[in-house]
């Protein structure tokens, strides 16, 4: 993905995330939702700007731990909306 092409990327989900907040709803779903742009947001960085799309094993071992880190954060905030 290009620079600039990830850069249009970027700007769209940073868009979809503060439509969501203006929103003003609250709840597990909007949390799940932002969580998860904020997911996409990061592996966009990683791949291009951070250079880790010519590096394929570095990317898929920051996608890793990535993916655990954000699946923990899921969970953690699944759990609160459920208490």
């Amino acid at each position: 993905m290009g620079a600039t092409r990830a850069w249009i990327s970027l700007m769209a989900l940073s868009a979809s995330t503060t439509l969501i907040a203006l929103i003003g709803q609250t709840g597990l779903i909007v949390a799940l939702a932002i969580l998860m742009l904020a997911w996409a947001k990061a592996l966009i960085i990683l791949r291009s700007y951070l250079g880790l799309a010519a590096a394929p094993a570095w990317g898929r071992g920051f996608a890793i731990v990535l993916g655990a880190y954000m699946i923990l954060a899921m969970a953690l905030v699944a759990m609160a909306g459920a208490a």
